[in-house]
């Protein structure tokens, strides 16, 4: 089987650093999708905005090099667990996976239509990098796709701690509105690595245009700097 992307996401996120662990934990992240120039049709998204969320189909594009370079583990280390505890791949949503597909839910905003890209498809709360290959797209349908009283293993007993971030009026000016209340809900779920626990230590973190440093000390996170990237 040999498969190619569709489109690409394009996301405020230019790295891995700080991108919610699942989608629809930030559902005011806004991206949006462009279809590559063999599938830039308009017939293909017919009847599209009859539906409220879309599943996509990506690949965890940034880790091809750890691919490479390291064998296959069946056994991952999920940050829910404090990366302490070892669970099997396909008990987990690990990036690290042997075929690096993603799968994500999302809520469609709109579809606008653009001259040289066509149907551009904008969708909000995504947990995807910018320029994220997208392989495939298809509609959420709530009687099939809808499982509320399942259970979640792990997840059900290991909730993420949300941090209290403080940011001062003046480093928040800095950013449009809008974005300066999504960085704030990004960085409430702890954009760490699980292992991390310095409160010394600042961390720089890539967010659209800007470049945001911050430190943890508990359960609150301080936002020390803010300054648009060059």
């Amino acid at each position: 089987m040999t498969i190619e992307p569709i489109a690409y996401y394009y996301s405020v996120f230019q790295t891995k650093f700080g991108i919610p662990r699942q989608s629809g934990i930030v559902g005011e992240l806004r991206g949006y999708i462009v279809f590559t120039p063999r599938f830039r049709s308009c017939d293909a998204v017919r009847g599209m905005d009859g539906f409220d969320y879309l599943w996509l189909l990506w690949e965890f594009s940034a880790n091809k090099n750890d691919r490479q370079n390291a064998t296959w583990s069946p056994m991952v280390r999920p940050p829910l667990l404090g990366g302490n505890k070892a669970v099997g791949v396909f008990a987990s949503r690990s990036p690290f996976r042997p075929n690096a597909i993603g799968l994500s839910s999302v809520k469609l905003d709109r579809i606008e239509f653009v001259d040289g890209k066509g149907p551009v498809i904008h969708v909000l709360g995504a947990d995807l990098m910018n320029e994220t290959p997208i392989y495939d797209i298809k509609p959420y349908v709530t009687y099939s796709d809808s499982h509320p009283e399942a259970r979640s293993g792990f997840v059900d007993t290991n909730r993420w701690q949300q941090l209290t971030v403080h940011i001062a009026d003046e480093l928040k000016s800095v950013l449009p509105n809008a974005l300066g209340d999504v960085l704030i809900k990004v960085l409430e779920c702890d954009p760490r690595p699980q292992y991390h626990d310095d409160a010394h230590k600042i961390y720089g973190m890539p967010f659209d245009m800007y470049d945001v440093h911050f430190k943890v000390e508990g359960n609150d996170l301080y936002v020390v700097d803010i300054k648009e990237l060059k």
